[in-house]
């Protein structure tokens, strides 16, 4: 990612700036990077938000997982990811503590520095935010990459925004693969018209309270009783569990193949 912005020269980051880059909430919100911008740049994903209702782009694998669990996370309420540093500000507090600050390749100006995730946290009291960089465990060894921290870290403490690093160690796998599976059937209610589909889901709800069978056997005795294509039963189990309408332990991966009553529960 550094080599791309790198080649961030002056004219581009007017041209960001003069696009909104960075601004915004929800589904206003415009990421000072887009995965667009980089079309060489390895792994890159866009994924459409379930808070946010927005495209969201993501450079690793690591922030597309650390993303899905706050989209999991019923206190969080909206999430920007690629947020820019004011440059200024960065500028000063490198100068502040001897550090070099990031340029680019191309004029040897500084360019925008960005932190990987800025959310937004509802409590009883109020909202809060919080600040996250989302970097490879090994990578914090290195010299260079904790000087840039160190940076990004003061900027926040000026805010008195909480900052923190997260590493692959700090994210659930188990819920990063069962939400890669269910993350697509959030909107599985646009599959029907509406009173269809909620009559559909009423009778999912009886079959899984009265089930002794496997998830998988479940699901497709729903589709021969109510002589539905294959698979209609577990798109409909899937959403209900997105939707947190059926309960499952997120963090242990969810096979279908075992018992419902040893997967599945109501609140």
């Amino acid at each position: 990612m550094n080599g791309n912005r790198g080649k961030m020269d002056e004219k581009k980051i007017q041209k960001l700036e003069k696009q909104g880059r960075g601004t915004g909430v929800l589904s206003e919100y415009i990421p000072w990077i887009t995965t667009q911008d980089f079309n060489s740049f390895g792994l890159t994903t866009r994924t459409m938000g379930w808070k946010t209702k927005r495209i969201h782009h993501f450079f690793s694998n690591n922030e597309l997982n650390y993303f899905y669990s706050l989209e999991w996370c019923d206190r969080v309420i909206d999430i920007r990811e690629q947020f820019p540093l004011n440059r200024e500000d960065t500028w000063s507090l490198a100068a502040e503590k001897g550090i070099k600050h990031p340029t680019n390749n191309v004029d040897g100006m500084p360019y925008t520095m960005t932190t990987d995730f800025l959310i937004t946290v509802e409590f009883p009291e109020g909202k809060k935010e919080y600040a996250r960089t989302v970097k490879p465990s090994d990578e914090l060894k290195k010299m260079r990459v904790m000087e840039k921290f160190e940076i990004e870290r003061s900027y926040w403490t000026q805010r008195n925004i909480d900052w923190g690093i997260v590493t692959e160690k700090e994210i659930s796998q188990g819920l990063a693969a069962n939400m890669e599976w269910l993350y697509s059937s959030y909107n599985n209610d646009m599959l029907f018209p509406s009173p269809i589909f909620q009559s559909y889901v009423d009778k999912m709800k009886k079959y899984i309270l009265t089930s002794t069978m496997s998830i998988v056997e479940t699901t497709d005795l729903f589709d021969h009783e109510l002589n539905l294509q294959d698979g209609t039963g577990l798109s409909i189990l899937m959403y209900l569990i997105s939707h947190k309408q059926v309960m499952v332990d997120i963090t242990i991966p969810i096979q279908t193949h075992l018992l419902v009553c040893d997967v599945l529960k109501f609140e």
